[in-house]
């Protein structure tokens, strides 16, 4: 990974993109440093799919969705992450705890119910077994109440967390060096 001292004028014009509210470029991002255009596209991806102002499911429930699925791919970095994320949005310890005991053990109907669990079962499907995806599945999410915009919203998430789950497993990405959560020791939400 290339620091930002190292940088050519090209990549610290995308490192300048990836940087989070702390003003630090975390791991994730900063391991595209000699493919500056897949940081780009990344970094894309990645607001677009979890931080767009235009999304509706409620933000500690994509954090969550984020969750379960980087628990299923055992890919810590996410984790770590996104968790931190979820439990600091959901706002009481006592049911975060609950909810992350429930996904670790792949029993999330321990803790969670309705449009929450539905999409946690497709989440589980979508990212162990793609291939066996039918309609069925999607019907199930608007039989919980999901309209076809949150559908779609946990779809991308789902989608972009197999990606990147796979990115930083597969490079051997750690933590070492980044705030861990999106949310800063005592930063307003």
């Amino acid at each position: 990974m290339i620091s930002d001292d190292d940088a050519d004028p090209g990549l610290l014009e995308v490192l300048a993109l990836a940087r989070t509210p702390h003003g630090t470029v975390d791991n994730v991002m900063r391991v595209h440093s000699l493919r500056p255009n897949t940081m780009r596209g990344h970094v894309v991806l990645y607001r677009a799919a979890l931080h767009d102002p235009a999304n509706t499911l409620p933000t500690w429930l994509q954090e969550t969705v984020s969750s379960y699925v980087s628990i299923l791919n055992a890919c810590p970095y996410s984790l770590a992450n996104h968790w931190k994320n979820a439990a600091h949005l959901i706002g009481d310890p006592e049911r975060a705890t609950a909810i992350h005991a429930a996904l670790r053990a792949r029993r999330p109907q321990d803790a969670l119910s309705g449009a929450e669990l539905a999409l946690m079962v497709y989440a589980e499907k979508l990212t162990l077994t793609p291939g066996r995806m039918v309609e069925a599945d999607v019907l199930a999410l608007r039989a919980a109440g999901l309209d076809d915009g949150q559908i779609l919203e946990a779809n991308q998430i789902i989608g972009y967390f197999n990606y990147v789950n796979r990115l930083l497993n597969g490079l051997g990405v750690s933590t070492a060096g980044d705030i861990v959560g999106y949310y800063a020791q005592g930063e307003a939400d």
